[in-house]
């Protein structure tokens, strides 16, 4: 059964750094396009990096663009979100999508707050 799950959610400062884990099992993690969305209270959820299964081609949405980081590691079925200059507005819950063979697969979030 295809299964996706988030970790390393929590409190951070603004300015300061975390990272986000999203292991994958039960579809070929290689061959699926992974990504990260972001829901804030009272908003849409809203995809903020992707990474391609074959040549690892990234995206950001502008509001993260040059302080987060998608990556992936095809041998431990994991994709990793990087999050630097964090601020305040980054706090919301986080969302690791992966889509093999036209299906969509949906971690169930981990919240992650900005704050002094």
């Amino acid at each position: 059964q295809e299964h996706i799950v988030e970790s390393g959610g929590g409190l951070a400062q603004p300015g300061g750094s975390l990272t986000l884990s999203c292991v994958a099992s039960g579809f070929d993690f290689s061959l699926a396009p992974m990504s990260w969305y972001r829901q804030a209270p009272g908003k849409e959820r809203i995809l903020i990096a992707s990474i391609t299964s074959t040549f690892g081609n990234t995206y950001y949405h502008d509001s993260v663009k040059g302080r987060f980081t998608i990556s992936r590691d095809n041998t431990r079925n994991m994709v990793t979100l990087q999050m630097n200059s964090l601020k305040p507005e980054d706090t919301a819950v986080y969302y690791c999508k992966g889509i093999w063979r036209q299906n969509t697969y949906w971690g169930q979030g981990t919240q992650f707050t900005v704050s002094t």
